[in-house]
């Protein structure tokens, strides 16, 4: 795997530093500082590139939450088209990912609390084609194949024929994935990134624990840290454990048979995706942090008092959210199409299938990525 270093200047021409055989150009080692750079978008596809679309129905087939609860609350129905105001996007939805953030929002829990209005479509994931843009000489006109995150819960959802996306929330599908592959990639490819690129600031030899690696966004979030060169030790299952390696984890731990105190000290930075929901996972890691060292906790619900026992432990300590980057997922796609990284597709199920995959999603042990077949493109 190439390595990178990872500066503010070379993750601002990421996207133009990969030639289409996956060369990486390094400029130099220049000092880091303030990690956070806005990287490029995709460039303007030729009228080639573009699919044939028509105007949109007045209708659509929407996967339709009536009220909290379990799988079963999920069904099938029919539901207006929505309208784009302003800078949004229409987009014809081709596959939708499903995240772990989904069922437990249709539970009650993750972000069911901002839900204005029942019934309500679930989603963020999309891989998709655009219908309706702003105006003329948009970047992304009518016919252009996109990936992205919709505005859930604040518009309808992902788990869509159609949905209405910011353009900043955007970038184009990465030409070698299909669009069920595609859907896979945003939520998670974009948490992994900014928790290893614009919080971890990986690079060549430092140390990073990543918990449940094999999951949507660790198995990303391995790839990431190897790519800049991080030394990158997973815990996962045994059975993932060779793939964990080819994805660039220099060593696997099995989490059924080992506690991961026990073989590993003193590293950098904790990605935690697990928290103290299972074996007090996230109180354990602490103690594995070199003094000073970084833990980054993901599912904050399952540990709240977090911050405290990191700073007592004498570690710093941060949550994080995902944004939706347009311009990050561009740079994700280079990556993607030029073989650096890749995104794992586990299980596909139809739309109709909502409520299976949440079953699914909720068993746990997804490698990769669950996604829904939305509609043909």
């Amino acid at each position: 795997m190439s390595r990178l270093r990872n500066t503010p200047e070379t993750l601002t021409r990421l996207t133009e530093a990969i030639d289409v055989t996956g060369a990486v150009v390094d400029e130099g080692t220049r000092e880091r500082s303030t990690m956070r750079a806005r990287t490029l978008r995709s460039a303007t596809g030729t009228q080639h590139d573009l699919a044939p679309v028509g105007d949109p129905p007045e209708d659509m087939r929407a996967v339709l939450l009536d009220a909290t609860g379990g799988p079963e609350a999920l069904r099938l129905g029919t539901v207006p088209v929505p309208t784009p105001v302003i800078s949004e996007l229409l987009v014809r939805v081709h596959a939708a990912g499903v995240n772990p953030i989904d069922a437990k929002t249709r539970a009650g829990a993750g972000v069911s609390g901002a839900i204005a209005d029942f019934p309500s479509t679930l989603g963020f994931d999309f891989s998709g084609t655009v219908v309706k843009a702003p105006y003329e000489a948009h970047p992304f006109p009518p016919g252009t194949p996109v990936f992205g995150m919709v505005p859930f819960p604040r518009s309808g959802g992902s788990y869509a024929e159609y949905a209405v996306v910011p353009t900043m929330s955007v970038a184009r599908k990465p030409q070698t994935l299909s669009h069920v592959e595609a859907a896979g990639v945003p939520l998670a490819a974009l948490t992994a990134w900014g928790l290893v690129v614009e919080t971890a600031h990986a690079h060549e030899g430092q140390r990073i624990l990543i918990h449940a690696g094999s999951g949507g966004v660790g198995h990303f979030a391995v790839q990431f840290a190897a790519y800049f060169g991080a030394h990158v030790t997973v815990t996962g299952s045994g059975r993932n454990a060779a793939w964990l390696r080819e994805l660039g984890a220099s060593v696997v731990i099995d989490y059924t048979t080992t506690r991961f105190e026990e073989v590993v000290s003193d590293v950098d930075v904790v990605i935690d995706l697990v928290g103290n929901v299972q074996d007090r996972t996230g109180s354990r890691s602490l103690g594995v942090v070199r003094p000073g060292g970084l833990y980054v906790l993901v599912p904050t619900g399952s540990w709240p008092e977090y911050a405290q026992e990191a700073d007592a432990a004498g570690v710093r300590s941060t949550s994080f959210k995902v944004t939706p980057d347009g311009g990050a997922l561009a740079t994700i796609a280079r990556l993607l199409d030029s073989g650096a990284v890749q995104v794992y597709v586990d299980r596909v199920f139809d739309l109709g299938e909502a409520a299976d995959a949440h079953r699914a999603i909720e068993e746990g042990h997804t490698r990769g990525k669950i996604v829904l077949r939305v509609s043909e493109g």
